[in-house]
């Protein structure tokens, strides 16, 4: 795709969010926007902007005990937990540092731990990672995952995201609707774009999009 647009992040310009208009289709819903996060997740000067920059907004937590990495944040993960740590964010398990895990999911689309690995989760307290956040639907997975292991979901940090709490757990993030005010989500049966006959650009989901 071409055309894209870029926002930079008031209080860091190494922070960018590239986005272009259209019709596109993601896991849970038509878009109007695709916002590519690809340099943010794997360019290691964009990662490190996104993860201190996030960082800034929960120095006031008074536990993190865990970052859980959605759809592929786990760089960005790194640099915010580091961050965090330097700021003095507080860690209760016994190690006194912080876990940075990402998912995996079975084949019913729920998000488990391994035997192996649940400790990372287990009476933690979590913070949840996440590129984007439109629907919710891979936070509510993701939420209720972490009270299946006993964890303790502390808040959502996100790039971007047009919500600003799901089930109760504060959401945080850098670009908002203030920066792109008509980005729509729609549910996949009754979107208008295809009601006007729109032609779908491409699939989209956290590893980035497919042209049809």
């Amino acid at each position: 795709m071409q055309g894209y647009k870029k926002l930079e992040y008031s209080r860091n310009n190494d922070v960018i969010l590239r986005y272009t208009k259209g019709h596109f289709i993601t896991p849970h819903s038509h878009v109007n926007y695709f916002l590519d996060m690809c340099d943010t997740k794997a360019r290691m000067k964009e990662a490190r902007a996104a993860g201190e920059s996030l960082a800034e907004l929960f120095l006031a937590s008074d536990v993190i005990d865990a970052i859980l990495c959605l759809d592929g944040m786990e760089v960005v993960g790194s640099y915010l937990a580091n961050k965090l740590t330097e700021g003095g964010v507080i860690s209760m398990n016994s190690h006194k540092t912080m876990y940075i895990t990402g998912p995996e999911v079975n084949p019913t689309g729920q998000i488990m731990f391994r035997d192996n690995n649940q400790h990372m989760i287990n009476n933690k307290k979590v913070l949840i990672l996440i590129d984007s956040v439109t629907t919710g639907g891979t936070l509510q997975s993701a939420l209720e995952s972490i009270r299946f292991y006993k964890g303790e979901p502390v808040g959502i940090a996100a790039v971007f995201s047009i919500a600003t709490q799901i089930q109760g757990v504060p959401i945080r993030s850098l670009f908002s609707v203030h920066d792109l005010p008509d980005y729509a989500s729609y549910s996949p049966d009754a979107c208008p774009l295809c009601n006007d006959g729109v032609a779908v650009d491409a699939i989209c989901n956290g590893f980035g999009y497919s042209t049809i």
